[in-house]
């Protein structure tokens, strides 16, 4: 089993390389990108890290979010997929490749993994019913990244590599393994967002004001989107449900809670990231024993 101490410095001492990496670039960045862009972002000192990783940048500077990407495909389908999707998105104000700039949304997300969310009810609802708009609308004319013939086989990988390496007793993979194989059943693919966590959804009251981060956006299981969103908030799966409308299936979202933490786990470690932290994947994980 790997040292939970060990594992916990590697994680922090990976962060903070990221994040130092971070500020150097928006060093680098700002100045070259600052002819023409809006006062509100020109005349603010304070840069936010939002999220920093060897593959993805986003920093903060006033009302405005600057996403830099190592792969600008990613950019490219985010700015198509929010031009094409049936619900409110941010504003683009401008792109210089490798910087996408948008403007924030209005309200808060509508919560964070391993914490309680303070939204009510009717805003989980309400992001619901927008999931069923998005789920709805003609397909993109890109498919979806992956089969399900070969997310399973990633799927049997990241479990072997999870139980070889230590991070997770082996009954605990083998359980959630077994659930998993439910999301891997046909689907008729949608429009999905690709990757919905709470963090991405933005509300204001009970309203949804937006949705950001589109550059996962396919063809895809409308299952997992929902799963995506609900993932360790199962006690607001319902309210979700009940936005949604009909065809809901519980237990290939159950299925995909599973199979979303068994696939993200080694990703999270090996960029800085706490998977045990509570109520993460870890969490949801021992929660399906």
């Amino acid at each position: 089993m790997v040292d939970q101490q060990s594992a916990s410095v590697a994680w922090s001492t990976k962060a903070t390389q990221d994040t130092r990496w971070a500020r150097v670039c928006c060093r680098l960045i700002i100045p070259v990108t600052a002819v023409g862009i809006p006062a509100t972002m020109a005349d603010v000192e304070e840069v936010e890290v939002v999220v920093a990783h060897s593959e993805r940048v986003t920093l903060r500077v006033g009302d405005v979010f600057l996403k830099i990407d190592a792969d600008q495909t990613n950019i490219d389908v985010e700015v198509e997929a929010m031009a094409l999707a049936p619900v409110p998105t941010p504003e683009i104000l401008w792109r210089k490749p490798p910087v996408l700039a948008i403007a924030a949304l209005p309200g808060t997300a509508l919560g964070r993994l391993g914490e309680p969310s303070t939204a009510s009810p009717a805003a989980w609802a309400a992001a619901g019913a927008a999931i069923r708009l998005l789920h709805d609308a003609p397909l993109p004319p890109w498919p979806g990244r992956r089969s399900r013939d070969e997310i399973a086989a990633h799927l049997d990988r990241e479990c072997e590599w999870l139980i070889t390496s230590g991070v997770l007793p082996a009954d605990l993979v083998t359980r959630n393994r077994e659930i998993a194989e439910a999301a891997l059943r046909p689907w008729t693919p949608v429009f999905t967002h690709g990757d919905l966590q709470i963090t991405h959804v933005f509300v204001d009251g009970d309203k949804l004001t937006g949705i950001i981060d589109w550059s996962e956006a396919s063809q895809g299981d409308a299952m997992f989107d929902l799963a995506s969103l609900t993932l360790g908030h199962e006690e607001h799966l319902a309210d979700v449900a009940a936005g949604y409308g009909t065809d809901v299936d519980l237990d290939a979202i159950r299925a995909w809670w599973s199979l979303r933490s068994l696939l993200a786990s080694r990703w999270l470690i090996e960029h800085g990231f706490d998977p045990n932290s509570p109520g993460c994947e870890f969490d949801v994980l021992r929660s399906r024993m």
